[in-house]
């Protein structure tokens, strides 16, 4: 299907609300799942260090008691 102008692009065929509903709706599911990805990401990292640091605060109590 070739388009005359923007406007006719736009209507779709008269399907346009359809489509664009689905493309927003398409683009706010992904960056819905970027945003969560990177926040868990980000949590992960937090406590991977938060868990280094402690396991590093135990070996030197061990170290200091022996």
């Amino acid at each position: 299907m070739v388009f005359d102008n923007l406007q006719a692009f736009i209507a779709m065929g008269g399907y346009g609300f359809y489509v664009w509903l689905a493309f927003g709706i398409s683009f706010a599911a992904i960056a819905v799942l970027v945003i969560s990805g990177l926040t868990a990401r980000r949590k992960l990292q937090r406590e991977f260090v938060k868990e280094q640091r402690r396991q590093e605060r135990l070996a030197q109590r061990k170290r200091e008691v022996s």
